[in-house]
């Protein structure tokens, strides 16, 4: 409504002009056309024939008054102009919520123009506002690489999508790590409309590692330059983003900033908002040539196509030769090669409004690129103090960024209406199979479960790992909640080996654990541990899903499959690779077994040998495990055969044996019907044996249960005999399944269960 009553203001105050202006310039004509009371006429050659007192200078007076004539028509003409582009702007209000396009802000493409843009609080020009279509693809093009540049490009991707009308396609340079995790993220975030290519960002290494660069974004800070080359030769237009970007409006607005370009203009930037190109930072300081302050990266518009043909290649890579005889190396990578380039070709470049990049750096101008929040765009984190930046507003620009880094992925999953999809194979098989669940089974939602696709982040803090020489290397594999959070550093301090972890978080939670690793010492100076984020979804938790996760993304030959609350003895890690060794794991099947004990004390001065672990049980302290409450989950164990034993033994399978055990990598995963409480393992230690594992008992291992609050699944198993009931129900329908598979041999899983 606003827009409406001001676009009739502005038609009003023209309709006056439009018809004031001819009057006045008329009575100012005529009067000027007397002198000496009597009329004179305004041409010359009249003047010459008709009066004796026509000199030079009366000529040049009326040759004057002609050149205001035409001056005055011409501004008639422009105010016509303007007055036909008010109407045209007032009916396309009117008929807004009926229109198939959007229109735009209009940017500017000069400093002039761009100061007087943030005076008047970025404000749109008159004129026609270009449009995007309402299904037109935007294509985004992003170079990320590692551990933490992956998490950054997350919580971009969120704010893009989060204000977005239109399909996306993200274009991602990418090296091995970062297309590893951010493929299985997009594969299980599956939001529609949305496609991600990867370029293999190590293939390109060689393109730009030539160029000397002492940038902390190392090589990759370079390929920005060679995207003309990278990206598809049909692609025309990009938009290019650096990884610390945080959009606060539809990202198509920008996109359409593409409709403004003229002439040989190929790249759309924002000026430099510090003073680093004007070289008056500190004594000695010299920076590349740039144009004025130069223009900033972090948000680019590119021409492909027009880039191509103007040889793109040939010159920023002429130019960096030249640059770097006098510079050595680069300061800010890719941007100083860019700016060295405008400053020879400016024609080359139209200037963005600088809401367009809002650049939170230290002793920056950004603070003159908005007069309200609303005016910003785009914030760019540019700094390496990231959010510790100095600004006077930061806090409001902080917290724009953590409502992004926070919020839930899960509600991005939003279908464009309107716009046809691209045919998703993963999307339509999970519809059918949802599709033929009966929703009025009262175990719907158990059954549902197993079809769910949680988004997944892999790898979610750095993770560093060397092959043993010997090949008998043993990952620990647990999975864990937010509140099993504090059992990270005790496990670390028993177990020196490799670690998988899956962790079952909200993305806020998400951002606690990451807060919370990094003031861990423990925590930090271990890089062997990988950590998997499976994001929350549905009312169950989805505990085989977790060891699934978890065991997947190993990177030794062996696992050994423990659960969080579970601290091993120490030396374990050691004690199984010999083992491995011993029991010839790598040619035969065989699970080895650790005992399972537990202590009710919370405070536990832990057993150093199987000697003081014997004593303690015998004093009561500890206590074989869940001997109170589910005898034959480990009975088959025997524990009493353990005390003496000095070699590995084996046992039997038996109804409900659910051991914690060492196998090779390539044994069967967890069975993911069994959510939350029971049958989670008991399923698992089944299939084993179904596969004729053999189960080999250590002697001189052991592992202790330490005390908790008892969860919200085995809460809900004790009070809702529904959920029990659906337990039972999925039981048997896994016993089913073991028949059709294993036939005859898994008859007397059936056999068991009866006489159990």
């Amino acid at each position: 409504m606003l827009a409406i009553c001001r676009g009739r203001r502005k038609f009003l105050a023209a309709s006056l002009t439009l018809l004031c202006i001819p009057a006045i310039t008329w009575i100012y004509l005529f009067a000027g056309s007397f002198e000496d009371g009597k009329p004179v006429s305004l041409s010359p050659l009249d003047s010459q024939a008709h009066s004796p007192r026509y000199t030079a200078s009366s000529q040049r007076e009326r040759e004057s008054l002609e050149v205001r004539v035409r001056e005055v028509e011409e501004e008639n003409r422009a105010l016509r102009r303007q007055l036909s582009l008010a109407q045209g702007r007032g009916q396309g209000h009117r008929r807004g919520n009926h229109s198939k396009t959007y229109s735009m802000e209009e940017g500017t493409g000069d400093s002039e123009n761009l100061r007087a843009g943030i005076v008047a609080g970025n404000s749109s020009e008159c004129g026609q506002q270009p449009v995007v279509e309402k299904c037109e693809t935007i294509h985004v093009a992003i170079v990320c690489a590692g551990y933490n540049a992956s998490r950054d490009v997350v919580t971009l991707v969120k704010s893009v999508l989060f204000h977005r009308r239109n399909p996306l396609h993200f274009h991602l340079i990418a090296d091995s790590i970062a297309e590893q995790i951010l493929a299985t993220l997009f594969q299980t975030w599956m939001v529609p409309a949305v496609r991600v290519d990867f370029y293999n960002a190590d293939e390109l290494k060689s393109e730009v590692s030539w160029i000397p660069n002492k940038h902390y974004s190392g090589i990759y800070g370079l390929m920005k330059l060679v995207l003309t080359k990278t990206l598809p030769a049909s692609l025309e237009r990009v938009i290019v983003l650096d990884t610390d970007i945080t959009f606060a409006t539809d990202i198509a607005e920008l996109w359409a900033v593409f409709h403004k370009f003229k002439g040989q203009q190929v790249l759309g930037l924002v000026e430099n908002q510090s003073d680093w190109y004007l070289g008056n930072l500190w004594k000695n300081h010299r920076p590349w040539p740039a144009l004025g302050r130069g223009y900033n990266t972090g948000v680019i518009l590119l021409l492909l196509d027009k880039l191509r043909k103007m040889k793109w290649e040939q010159m920023w890579r002429l130019t960096a030769e030249r640059e770097l005889m006098g510079m050595l190396s680069t300061s800010l990578a890719d941007q100083d090669i860019f700016n060295a380039v405008i400053k020879q070709n400016p024609f080359l470049v139209y200037q963005l409004p600088c809401f367009w990049n809002v650049q939170l750096s230290d002793h920056t101008r950004s603070e003159q690129c908005y007069r309200d929040v609303s005016d910003l765009k785009v914030i760019h984190w540019n700094s390496p103090k990231k959010l510790r930046v100095k600004n006077k507003h930061v806090e409001f620009f902080r917290n724009l960024y953590l409502t992004f880094l926070e919020y839930d992925g899960n509600l991005l999953r939003r279908e464009l209406f309107g716009c046809p999809s691209e045919a998703d194979v993963n999307s339509e098989n999970l519809q059918k199979q949802l599709s033929e669940l009966d929703e009025d089974d009262l175990c719907y939602e158990f059954r549902r479960e197993r079809f769910t696709v949680h988004r997944t982040h892999l790898y979610f803090l750095h993770y560093e790992y060397e092959p043993a020489a010997d090949n008998t290397d043993v990952t620990l594999v647990a999975q864990l909640s937010m509140d099993r959070l504090q059992m990270l550093e005790a496990i670390c301090k028993h177990w020196e080996g490799p670690i998988s972890l899956a962790l079952y978080l909200s993305d806020a939670e998400a951002q606690q654990f990451l807060r919370y690793a990094q003031g861990s010492e423990v925590l930090m100076s271990r890089h062997n541990v990988g950590y998997h984020i499976v994001y929350k979804e549905g009312q169950f938790y989805p505990v085989n899903l977790l060891r699934n996760v978890a065991m997947k993304h190993i990177s030794t030959p062996y696992m050994f499959l423990s659960d969080i609350d579970f601290l091993p003895m120490y030396g374990l890690y050691e004690y199984l690779r010999k083992s491995v060794i011993q029991l010839d794991l790598a040619n035969t099947k065989k699970a080895m077994i650790v005992p399972a004990f537990e202590t009710l004390r919370y405070r536990l001065s832990f057993p150093k040998s199987k000697a003081e672990l014997l004593s303690m049980l015998d004093m009561g302290t500890l206590f074989t495990f869940r001997y109170h409450v589910w005898t034959k989950g480990h009975a088959p164990t025997n524990f009493a055969k353990w005390r003496t034993a000095t070699t590995p033994y084996q046992v039997e399978w038996e109804a409900d044996f659910e051991p914690y055990v060492v196998v090779r990598r390539d044994c069967p995963e967890y069975d993911r019907r069994f959510v939350g409480f029971g049958w989670n393992k008991v399923a698992h230690i089944m299939e084993l044996d179904a596969q004729e594992y053999e189960f080999i008992v250590l002697p001189n291992a052991y592992m202790i249960h330490m005390p908790h609050a008892p969860s919200f699944d085995i809460t809900k198993f004790r009070s809702n005999k529904q959920y029990r009931i659906c337990l039972k129900t999925l039981k048997e329908e896994f016993q089913q399944d073991m028949s059709r598979r294993y036939g005859f041999a898994a008859l007397k899983y059936l056999t068991a269960e009866n006489n159990s």
